[in-house]
């Protein structure tokens, strides 16, 4: 099947408004819902991660990394807000793991992962600590009671210990008794940081949040990305000067540009202009400017699909498709198509559902596959399993909703979810203080 030319769709009235468009999103969402909610509690704490028929991986000592737990807290507090029956019980085991395992005691701040016998890698990364941000403000969102106590903790060891007001960004890593391990500088962290701060402006109204969120924005794209004919660039020396050289673990720091995360930051930098009273009009530029470089050059016009990292001359280095890429394209294509709305980006909307249908969905198992080989069959030369719902859950829901914040905050303002949020809160309350 061809995938180079979405161009060639004739266009109408936008998908995101057709009904059984919609409905086809409702049902994508409930499936993945239906597929990581009765497979992944661990009854030992936290949660498994699951192969591709959606068995636990490593049943008998799973390892428990931070941001598989904060993200299906994240997932199932929009999933109550949604009224998905049983999400209060995902939230609460994920935050009751993250308070009393993920959380040092003794140091501070939320180690890497965890096995049964404890702390597997005990260091302090800030891309976990984004996560814990964002678990913690979607949990305050459905009311947790543990929500207020995570959130006023993990800002205050993000705010002490990872934030560098000089360049407006957060430092990279620490050892779990907080010494220095390297001087890295990531985007990143810095990127999933700016999306928690978003969402805990959204959940508590303190605008110092959203400040620390556009002072991001404004280096990594405004500074960086815009002198690199807007190609994000990963790796960063202290001083934040572009580490072109830099060789990192292949997933989470790969060499080079990685076209996803560019992609990322377009979704990301419209709501940030939306949420800041659309005052910085550079903003929606380089979203448009990311989301059109995304698809010119890490786009495979032969095979289809984004190919995960590029070189500085914009060759593919990893040529694996990974399933986020495509998830958060169709995010920013779905903002784009409300705040720049053209044929261009509704094209490419359409374009990008067609792919993940025929190839990232699985249609046998359910779930998304996570990895794609060059020749577009299913891999795992990178990912085992199925990692987690995150991006794939957001590529569902984000067209059904208002392109103005995040997901929490649109679905919970949304007339539907009003009404059934006010009968849910006694019986949720009752439940929350019977479980903790």
């Amino acid at each position: 099947m061809h995938y180079a030319n979405p161009n060639l769709c004739a266009l109408g009235s936008p998908w995101r408004h057709r009904p059984m468009h919609r409905r086809w999103l409702e049902d994508q969402a409930g499936s993945l819902f239906d597929f990581f909610q009765f497979r992944s509690i661990n009854p030992a704490g936290g949660f498994f991660d699951l192969d591709r028929a959606g068995r636990a991986l490593s049943p008998d000592n799973p390892v428990r990394q931070i941001h598989s737990t904060t993200r299906m807290v994240h997932c199932f507090a929009i999933g109550i807000l949604l009224g998905r029956p049983g999400g209060d019980v995902m939230v609460d085991h994920g935050m009751e793991y993250l308070w009393n395992h993920h959380r040092d005691a003794k140091h501070g701040g939320y180690v890497w992962s965890l096995d049964n016998d404890g702390p597997r890698d005990d260091t302090k990364q800030a891309y976990g600590h984004a996560f814990v941000l964002l678990a913690a403000s979607s949990a305050k969102i459905v009311g947790h009671p543990l929500a207020d106590r995570l959130l006023e903790d993990v800002s205050d060891i993000l705010e002490r210990r990872f934030w560098e007001d000089g360049p407006g960004a957060v430092t990279e890593e620490f050892a779990q008794d907080w010494s220095p391990i390297s001087q890295y500088r990531g985007q990143n962290s810095n990127m999933h940081l700016t999306e928690a701060l978003m969402a805990a402006f959204e959940a508590t109204g303190d605008k110092a949040y959203l400040d620390k969120a556009e002072r991001i924005a404004a280096l990594i794209i405004g500074r960086h990305a815009a002198g690199l004919d807007y190609r994000v660039a990963e790796h960063f020396h202290a001083d934040w000067s572009l580490d072109k050289d830099y060789r990192g673990h292949d997933m989470f720091r790969p060499y080079g540009t990685t076209p996803g995360h560019w992609l990322e930051w377009a979704r990301l930098l419209l709501q940030l202009w939306s949420l800041g009273g659309m005052t910085h009009g550079w903003m929606p530029e380089a979203a448009q400017s990311l989301f059109a470089q995304s698809v010119a050059l890490g786009w495979d016009a032969d095979k289809g699909g984004f190919f995960y990292t590029l070189d500085w001359d914009n060759r593919p280095v990893q040529r694996h498709k990974l399933w986020w890429p495509c998830a958060e394209a169709i995010g920013a294509a779905s903002f784009l198509c409300k705040h720049s709305p053209s044929d261009f980006h509704e094209a490419w909307y359409r374009h990008l559902w067609g792919f993940a249908a025929h190839r990232l969905i699985d249609h046998d198992n359910g779930g998304w596959h996570a990895e794609l080989s060059d020749d577009l069959r299913p891999a795992e030369a990178l990912f085992q399993g199925k990692p987690d719902i995150y991006h794939a859950l957001q590529a569902c829901l984000i067209p059904l909703f208002p392109a103005t914040a995040s997901l929490t905050r649109v679905i919970s303002e949304s007339p539907f979810s009003a009404q059934a949020q006010s009968q849910h809160r006694a019986e949720k309350d009752r439940y929350f203080r019977r479980s903790c």
